[in-house]
């Protein structure tokens, strides 16, 4: 199973757990790149994500968020499509990274595109596109009702 995390993914086991989602949210997350690091699932990486972190300013916190991206074992390269796709999706609705981050899920048939960003979940429902995007902790609550 290929597995996309966007960044905003990336960052919640960091972001404050006292709030009862955030935490679920952060719980899911982490038991996913566990699976990940156990090599029963793929952890995707890609140079829109790399490009995003760089944009974070509090160095603790992108250590720590890089340490959980390190799991990652396999690179998704921008390619003509994935930018002709990223240009569509703009046009759709999203965000430039978000965008991008979809098209490349979608150029390397990752099997699901997570993200905690309900404005992006919300977009995402509207548009057709050729990978599941959901809500990490939905998500693996799905996957874990199948036994996957």
């Amino acid at each position: 199973m290929k597995i996309y995390l966007d960044v905003c993914c990336l960052n919640r086991p960091f972001d404050d757990l006292t709030q009862e989602r955030i935490c679920l949210e952060a719980e899911a997350i982490m038991a996913i790149v566990s699976r990940c690091e156990k090599g029963s699932w793929t952890l995707l990486s890609s140079g829109a994500i790399d490009a995003e972190l760089s944009k974070l300013s509090d160095m603790h916190r992108l250590g720590q968020v890089r340490a959980l991206y390190d799991v990652a074992r396999e690179r998704v390269y921008t390619n003509p499509y994935a930018e002709k796709r990223a240009a569509v999706l703009r046009k759709l609705g999203l965000k430039p990274f978000d965008s991008l981050h979809v098209a490349l899920a979608e150029a390397c048939n990752a099997n699901v595109f997570l993200t905690t960003d309900d404005r992006l979940l919300k977009a995402a429902n509207r548009i057709d596109t050729n990978v599941k995007i959901s809500n990490p902790l939905l998500w693996l609550m799905e996957v874990m009702s199948y036994g996957h």
